[in-house]
């Protein structure tokens, strides 16, 4: 069953070379992706064999200038990626979204010229990945008292601590990892730490329940010594540095929860439309009508906001909170819709044959990872009250 789900018609408002990347990359989750991802979730791998038509089609480091390798896109036609992407999985969006906004968008913004030649033109290539190291094991949702210490030294650094719910860790040739160099917040720096450096391991993380596709490590770092050159020159700024990152990455994740509930629902209206339990097809009754009704419009509703927050994000317009707002909307969103569809599909939802399942417990992880549904409230609450509820 083909229904044309651009119900407010944002096609019209796309350029020509929007549309054209968006269709590449949805022909590309079509045949590449959603034939083959209950297989990879099933068996707890990341189709790594991508990696270099992903490159390929231009999908990394989308908004970093051509000169360092990017595409040099805008925002809105990266979110339209992504959320392309995670049609096809979280994961997969989750590995570009790491490699674009967490890891090349700070050796751009921070890093030394030395650093973005180095380093840049390889990652949007996809000859080197990378991964982002903030989280660690009793800091959560407060990044701002990291126990990853950097001792300054005679010949550079030396870092010690330890890092968690990495993804692509276990595939990386590089980190941007954060330390603390000092005693408070404004002391928090970061570095690029390479793979084959003395101390510096990434154990893999197992036995997940969602996000399977994906490769999620911590990162382990014992009296790792790195050079001067690892410093990013940039990142003198403190936590802002970092919560930059994560602000970049949180808008690809609110449009990707959009294709998320995309996905779901497409498979719900075929389901529907051929599944005969009684007299009539599913989409005959009312229940379901209504079960479809209802994601179809929150679908459009969350459009609305990210490709909002996009175009504020392209004119610089923006503020952190409207990415919150998008991030705690449009994946709380996603995942009903997935819940919804899921129980539509009956005991077929919980199987890798089918989709919506697969996308829920996904989004289980995707709806606390890069700040909780509960953090970003607080974020808003601030917004409006002027008051941090946060300690």
């Amino acid at each position: 069953m083909s229904v044309d789900l651009d119900f407010l018609r944002w096609d019209d408002t796309l350029t020509e070379d929007q549309r054209m990347i968006r269709d590449a990359v949805r022909e590309f989750v079509d045949t590449d992706v959603l034939p083959n991802i209950g297989r990879w979730c099933d068996e707890g791998t990341f189709p790594e064999q991508l990696i270099p038509k992903i490159a390929d089609l231009g999908l990394l480091g989308v908004t970093v200038p051509e000169e360092y390798g990017g595409a040099g896109l805008d925002y809105h036609t990266y979110g339209l990626i992504t959320q392309e992407l995670e049609r096809g999985d979280s994961g997969l969006r989750s590995f570009a979204s790491v490699q674009s906004s967490l890891c090349m968008f700070p050796i751009l913004k921070y890093g030394s010229e030395e650093q973005k030649r180095k380093f840049l033109p390889d990652m949007a290539a996809g000859k080197k990945i990378g991964c982002f190291g903030l989280t660690e094991p009793e800091g959560g949702s407060n990044p701002a008292t990291p126990r990853t210490t950097a001792k300054k030294t005679a010949n550079g650094w030396v870092l010690n601590g330890e890092k968690m719910w990495i993804t692509n860790g276990g595939i990386s040739a590089l980190a941007v990892v954060w330390a603390q160099t000092g005693n408070s917040p404004a002391d928090i720096r970061g570095f690029i730490v390479e793979r084959g450096t003395k101390g510096f391991s990434t154990p893999e993380i197992k036995k997940k329940i969602g996000l399977r596709a994906s490769i999620t490590s911590s990162i382990v770092l014992e009296d790792c010594e790195v050079g001067d050159d690892a410093l990013m020159p940039g990142t003198d700024c403190g936590l802002k540095a970092p919560l930059s990152c994560l602000s970049m990455a949180r808008f690809g994740i609110a449009y990707g929860g959009i294709g998320a509930a995309i996905g779901c629902l497409e498979e719900a209206l075929d389901f529907t439309s051929t599944r005969k339990p009684f007299t009539k097809t599913l989409d005959h009754y009312q229940l379901i009508q209504a079960k479809l009704a209802n994601v179809f419009t929150d679908i459009c509703l969350a459009q609305g906001l990210a490709y909002r927050v996009g175009a504020l994000l392209n004119d610089g317009k923006w503020i952190p909170e409207h990415i919150s707002m998008a991030k705690r909307n449009n994946v709380r969103m996603a995942l009903e819709a997935a819940r919804t569809c899921r129980e539509i599909l009956g005991a077929n939802g919980i199987t890798y044959e089918f989709h919506a399942g697969r996308h829920e417990t996904n989004l289980i992880s995707v709806d606390t990872y890069e700040g909780t549904y509960d953090i970003h409230t607080l974020i808003l609450g601030r917004h409006l009250t002027g008051k941090a509820a946060f300690d």
